[in-house]
């Protein structure tokens, strides 16, 4: 029954993959990062001030959809199965992505968004150096620079907004969420042959029980009800689930550049829908980071076919 991309090999090691699976990998890893994109938009639009409730039930409506993707996808023997293989790697992963949804709202209680924003920004170094370490995955220096670039273009796009004080807390915590990030996408490549959605799926499960018992209370309006079931099932959910499927198919410092895409966007989004200019440091950081990655992108489609033409007789 199971027809996803995921299913195509069973081994520990990274996939073996062709051009156009690594096409597919970066598609989807791209896709993720725009359907993150628009999390901020959508957080604009909700009445509920306690943040807890808000985790509660993304947490709650994310974990619905991938569990009912899984269900679609494999059937309800097919999806116990998932989650009793996906073993030690499944269960880093859940660990990972719960431990960065919580710390992100803690976070916002310490610091502002753009310092986390700029510790997010070093996910690609930080995935670069751990698949190096781990995975032996050879980064070129083209593939440096495209991280250099973004690191530094998502610093003029929040260069504006620093914070004037350094708060230990907020900023460990922001730097703990680009740690975690960048340890997921390297286990996802590491462990491919693994089905990484059911681990996802545990992952919200944690958030949600978390902002539950935290949380003043799940009352929320119909309008905001709404609002986070796109936040969770389609922000959320969908994203993670394309985020794992794609991350296994290219090297790990290329899936973490490309998710950069999300705070590239993200503002674009609050200005189409709110009517919220983004401040020209938005706009020529941000145009940065999109140039760099672009380049980079075409310049290893470019490479892909040349080692793909046969060789002269």
């Amino acid at each position: 029954m199971s027809h996803s991309p995921e299913t195509s090999n069973q081994g520990p090691g990274p996939v073996a993959q062709d051009g156009a699976e690594a096409r597919r990998g970066a598609l989807l890893v791209f896709g993720a990062a725009m359907a993150w994109s628009f999390g901020g938009a959508i957080a604009r639009g909700l009445e509920t001030a306690d943040p807890w409730t808000i985790i509660a039930w993304r947490s709650i409506f994310a974990a619905l959809f991938l569990m009912a993707f899984m269900l679609w996808r494999d059937g309800p023997a097919g999806t116990l199965r998932l989650f009793r293989s996906m073993g030690l790697p499944g269960a880093g992963v859940a660990a990972c992505f719960a431990v960065a949804s919580i710390s992100f709202v803690v976070a916002l209680g310490h610091t502002s968004v753009a310092n986390i924003l700029l510790m997010q920004a070093g996910v690609p170094l930080i995935a670069a150096l751990l698949g190096v370490v781990f995975l032996r995955e050879a980064v070129d220096l083209v593939t440096w620079a495209a991280i250099l670039a973004v690191i530094a273009g998502i610093g003029v796009m929040v260069s504006d907004s620093f914070a004037a004080d350094v708060s230990f807390v907020g900023d460990g915590l922001a730097l703990l969420i680009a740690v975690v990030f960048a340890g997921a996408t390297v286990i996802t490549r590491r462990f491919s042959g693994v089905r990484m959605t059911p681990a996802v799926c545990l992952g919200v499960m944690i958030g949600a029980v978390v902002g539950i018992s935290l949380s003043d209370g799940l009352a929320v309006g119909g309008r905001d009800l709404g609002l986070l079931f796109l936040f969770g099932a389609l922000n959320l959910g969908f994203g993670m689930a394309m985020f794992v499927t794609g991350a296994r198919l290219i090297p790990s410092a290329l899936a973490a550049l490309i998710s950069t895409m999300e705070p590239v966007f993200g503002p674009v989004w609050v200005w189409l829908i709110h009517g919220e200019v983004p401040a020209p440091r938005t706009l020529i950081g941000g145009g940065a980071v999109f140039l760099a990655l672009i380049c980079h992108i075409l310049w290893q489609w470019h490479r892909s076919r040349r080692t793909a033409l046969p060789l002269p007789n």
